[in-house]
C-alpha cells in the first residue's frame, strides 16, 4: 500500500540534500521523494514504512523527526491557557 511520511530534516546546505537524496535513492519501496531545503522538509511516497524511513534518513547524521511531531507541540501560551482553564 503507497504510504507518504513526511519528516522534518536538520539540512543547511547542498550537501546535505546530496546525503538525504544518496540513502532514499537506495531506499527500496520508494516511489518518489522531495527534498525541501529551505523548509527542512523531505516527502516520501512508496510502499514504505514510516519508521524505516525515518531510522534510513537518520544514518545521514541529521537530526530527522517526524513532520507532525514538530507541528503538534503546542506553544507554551496555549499551554498556560489550557491550563488556566
Amino acid at each position: 500500500m503507497a504510504e507518504t511520511v513526511v519528516l522534518k530534516v536538520a539540512m543547511s546546505c547542498q550537501g546535505c540534500v546530496g546525503a538525504v537524496n544518496r540513502v532514499l535513492s537506495k531506499m527500496e519501496g520508494v516511489d518518489s521523494f522531495e527534498i525541501e531545503l529551505k523548509e527542512q522538509k523531505v516527502t516520501v511516497k512508496g510502499n514504505v514504512k514510516p519508521d524505516a524511513v525515518l531510522q534510513t534518513v537518520s544514518k545521514t547524521g541529521k537530526k530527522t523527526t517526524f513532520w507532525e511531531e514538530e507541528t503538534k507541540e503546542p506553544s507554551p501560551a496555549i499551554a498556560n491557557a489550557t491550563a488556566t482553564e
